[in-house]
């Protein structure tokens, strides 16, 4: 627990909360004790609290908030002391949403956030959504959680009001105390909590929200409540959780998505000192979904070896379904696919022929292969059985999709299964699949003792849900002043769907959602084709998802068109971005688009927005300036998550070919954003991540086999290949908040390739740059790749 202070920028002096992890006190409650007595909200944890009772949680007014349930005590404990015990229902994985959380609840109850504590709650279906991905966790819930505070504030008065007999109206809530106005008198939120316990929730309508102008914490530099922690090294990861009696296991996976484990001979692995025993595992079958991908687990009295033994079996591996997938030819088989006419999503007047009738006509394609998330913490979880009740402790994004993958599989009552969240050491998308749970809940049941299953870094590579490889073709037609009169768009992918329906072969709305069919150009004629790929791996989302290669073509298209029109790319940009306007694909036949599970009525393809922070972006890089030879600087301004990100990148290119990137610039408008300070934190930590992906991310398969095995194949950025300037500016919105964590990924990418294109004439249509092995670029002469 920690009480230091920090400045912010009003000059005040915020202390900082408590913080409670999964990893104390544990214990069993049932939904209704968790609602309504002691022990509460933290699923799991005793905490003694003084709560609202169940007489509150049967008054269903705030049950249906936009966001979900609202009930103040599904959030919210108080204890005769004044402790506020705020909880949070999405899993913290370096993203600050464990602060963000707390900083909604406490403005709007006016709690004193030296009195605040955090506590992660476990899988519940009574949570709403707990999926802690596609950079929701703030939009879905900001509403509902500020409803939930500012209820409890409006009760908390209602109850020092009948304390004192007098009218509500005299009583303010003030930092943990309700005051009286025009009297000495206060009652802090600890002397008040039974008393407000016994009310019946207010009506929604009733609930008065404060206004903009009256928030203490929101919008405010509120420094993380989990840096200390995590650099004290006193945070409960996955890899952390330690169970009496429990032991450790490693597993040798089938090298094939769906092969299978034919002959084994464990004798070796058991002779390894520390190994107790072997576990075979099912082999897994089609459609692949969470479930393990069978193989044999090693079980031993410690990691290392379990490790060990595994590296001691002899198995005879059985090839799959999979066993011709090779990188280099599916590539060839996308190619085709996108030289060919598809199925059109999304169609503006008639873009074949304006490409026929145009002065000047532009063509190019572009791919981007597998990717894999590798999060500092490889997968972990830890399962415990008592007889038929399952416990497990896990590095997880979705505890609710655990949950209920455990119970599909296992055939338990779900009502027999609790899924406790940790702390994640990174998971860009890879820990919300819970294969590595079920395997740990498999082998724990087989050895009858808690089992901690740990991925190696090998393992994680190998074995994961990997980013979609793709290839896109993209044609113009530019007038004679170079105006683009049309744009065609085809993209293939094997799509996210086909790791839950073997027979999706072909984009979802969702995925053509995520940066094709919700293209904002100003262009006439326009048109958006998608084409079938049928997966060989299993394939699942990753920082951005589909926003990764599509942002990639169409702002890497945009400067190519820009240059065969003779423009400057930051301008020909604007240009193509047009007049401030709200786009709907949905009158232009792309009838299925989602908008990343918002209405475009709240959350409108604004581009007057995206303008906006392209020209910001520009001015922050006093773009046009005269560059030093060998440097170029690139632009790309993309709306990804709902949140518009333009990124300037100035790139150095050496004579032997070498790239260092002196820096970066970017503007964002998330609309309202809770806390800057984690938001450019954010921001910075994505375009970093898709840098990385864009210098040297590359995942390739050989006869269904990943050949990229860690750090020496599978590249990341290093820390002295970062660049060396970094600024974020974040435009100050009354827009509802969208999303931070991953939308300054893709314009990375595009505004890295445009740069180095400006300082060598080197058009980069293929990724990644550089590759794993760090190749330099070919700047004698060569013109693309």
């Amino acid at each position: 627990m920690f009480l230091e202070h920090y400045d912010v920028a009003d000059g005040r002096e915020l202390p900082r909360p408590h913080l409670i992890t999964a990893a104390e006190a544990i214990e069993n409650i049932s939904r209704r004790r968790f609602l309504a007595g002691a022990g509460a909200f933290t699923v799991g944890i005793t905490l003694g609290s003084r709560v609202f009772a169940e007489s509150s949680e049967a008054n269903g007014s705030l049950t249906e908030v936009k966001g979900g349930n609202a009930t103040p005590s599904l959030w919210v404990a108080i204890e005769q002391d004044g402790t506020v015990k705020i909880t949070c229902h999405r899993a913290e994985m370096g993203q600050q949403v464990w602060t963000s959380m707390a900083q909604i609840v406490a403005d709007e109850m006016e709690a004193d956030w030296n009195t605040v504590e955090i506590v992660q709650a476990v899988g519940d279906a009574m949570y709403g959504d707990q999926n802690t991905d596609g950079s929701r966790s703030v939009r879905f819930n900001f509403h509902r959680l500020r409803v939930a505070g500012a209820a409890m504030r409006s009760m908390l008065r209602q109850a020092a009001a009948a304390q004192w007999n007098v009218d509500i109206a005299e009583c303010r809530a003030e930092l943990g105390y309700v005051v009286h106005r025009g009297r000495d008198q206060r009652l802090s939120y600890g002397e008040l909590a039974d008393a407000a316990g016994a009310l019946s929730l207010p009506n929604e309508a009733d609930v008065k929200l404060k206004r903009r102008n009256e928030w203490r914490y929101i919008g405010k530099p509120v420094p993380s409540l989990t840096v200390p922690r995590i650099v004290r090294g006193q945070g409960t990861y996955g890899i952390d959780v330690d169970r009496p009696g429990m032991v450790y296991a490693v597993i040798a996976r089938p090298p094939q998505v769906f092969g299978s484990t034919g002959a084994v001979d464990d004798s070796k692995a058991r002779g390894v000192p520390g190994v107790l025993q072997t576990v075979r595992l099912p082999d897994a079958s089609p459609p692949a979904q969470f479930k393990p991908l069978g193989g044999i687990a090693v079980v031993a009295t410690d990691t290392w070896a379990a490790i060990q033994g595994r590296n001691a079996l002899e198995i005879e591996w059985q090839d799959g379904p999979n066993a011709a997938y090779t990188s280099s030819e599916y590539r060839r088989a996308l190619q085709t696919t996108c030289r060919e006419s598809g199925n059109v999503r999304r169609n503006r007047g008639d873009a074949i022929t304006a490409l026929e009738g145009a002065d000047k006509t532009v063509s190019a394609e572009y791919y981007v292969p597998h990717l894999a998330q590798s999060p500092m913490e490889p997968p972990s979880a830890t399962a415990e059985w008592d007889g038929d009740k399952l416990t497990c402790w896990a590095a997880v994004q979705d505890p609710q999709s655990v949950r209920n993958t455990l119970v599909a599989i296992l055939g338990l009552p779900s009502e027999n299964v609790i899924v406790n969240t940790t702390w994640l050491g990174g998971a860009f998308g890879r820990k919300s699949k819970s294969d590595f749970v079920v395997e740990a809940a498999m082998i724990a049941r087989e050895v009858g003792k808690p089992v901690k299953v740990t991925w190696t870094r090998e393992d994680d590579i190998k074995h994961g849900y990997y980013h979609s490889v793709s290839y896109q073709r993209f044609e113009a037609g530019l007038d004679d002043d170079g105006r683009c009169i049309a744009f065609l768009h085809r993209t293939v992918f094997p799509p996210i769907p086909s790791t839950f329906n073997p027979a999706a072969n072909e984009g979802s709305a969702l995925e053509i959602g995520l940066g094709a069919s919700d293209n904002p150009f100003d262009v006439p004629n326009l048109r958006l084709e998608s084409g079938t790929a049928q997966a060989h791996v299993r394939i699942g989302w990753l920082r951005s998802v589909a926003h990764i290669y599509h942002a990639f073509g169409v702002q890497s298209f945009a400067a190519e068109l820009a240059h065969a029109a003779g423009r400057d790319q930051k301008d020909y940009l604007l240009e193509l971005i047009g007049p401030p306007r709200h786009v709907d694909p949905t009158r232009e036949g792309a009838t299925d688009y989602p908008n990343a599970s918002a209405s475009l009525k709240e959350y409108p393809i604004d581009t007057g927005r995206l303008a906006n922070v392209t020209r910001i972006a520009a001015d922050m890089a006093k773009w046009g300036r005269e560059l030093p030879k060998g440097h170029g600087l690139g632009i790309a301004a993309h709306r990804s998550f709902l949140s518009y990100i333009a990124t300037v990148i100035e790139v150095a290119v050496a004579e032997d070919g070498s790239i260092s990137i002196p820096g970066v610039w970017l503007a964002a408008d998330a609309g309202t954003v809770v806390n800057p300070r984690h938001a450019r934190a954010q921001l910075e930590g994505g375009t970093l991540y898709g840098l990385s992906n864009a210098l040297f991310g590359e995942i390739t398969a050989t006869n269904g086999v990943i050949d990229q095995g860690n750090f020496p194949t599978w590249r990341v950025m290093r820390m002295n290949e970062a660049p060396m300037a970094f600024d974020v500016e974040i435009v100050e919105s009354n827009a509802p908040p969208a999303g931070i964590g991953e939308p300054g990924t893709p314009p990375a990418a595009p505004a890295l390739t445009n740069a180095i294109f400006d300082a060598t004439g080197l058009r980069i249509r293929d990724l990644p740059i550089l590759g794993a092995s760090g190749r330099t670029l070919p700047v004698n002469g060569s013109t693309s790749t």
